[in-house]
């Protein structure tokens, strides 16, 4: 069941205000595409009567859309691209901060044992100490 066109009080129906309005966000800013929402409010139609009742309008409204915004399906596999090589340097950096922590605790260890040997020669050292015996008496 459709609905028959609503006509306003000055006798133009909503999808001719509609295709009016968005020939004029058109021309205002001819770079730039028009939205559903700047269109609505414009002619003030709700988002949700614009897509139920006029759905030729939103047809429109999508052809001038991929008209003056390019294809955007290679920015897109690039930014994934970027987003994928972030998640590969993360974990990268994981597994440097892994082996970090590693190399340090060893070194800590390392360092621990070597004081220790220093200070057992340093025992030694003086428990050894060489007594001088003449040669000759």
């Amino acid at each position: 069941m459709t609905k028959a066109p609503s006509k306003t009080p000055d006798g133009g129906t909503t999808a001719k205000r509609l295709r009016e309005a968005l020939a004029e966000l058109a021309s205002i800013n001819p770079t730039e595409a028009p939205t559903a929402s700047a269109l609505c409010e414009r002619v003030g139609v709700s988002r949700t009567a614009l897509y139920r009742y006029h759905p030729d309008v939103v047809h429109e409204l999508r052809v001038l859309q991929q008209r003056r915004c390019p294809d955007q399906r290679p920015a897109r596999r690039e930014l994934q691209a970027l987003r994928d090589e972030v998640n590969a340097l993360r974990l990268q950096l994981a597994q440097v901060a892994a082996l970090v922590d590693h190399y340090f605790s060893a070194w800590q260890e390392t360092s621990s044992l070597l004081q220790r040997r220093e200070r057992e020669l340093a025992d030694l050292r003086q428990s050894n100490k060489p007594k001088v015996v003449p040669i000759r008496n």
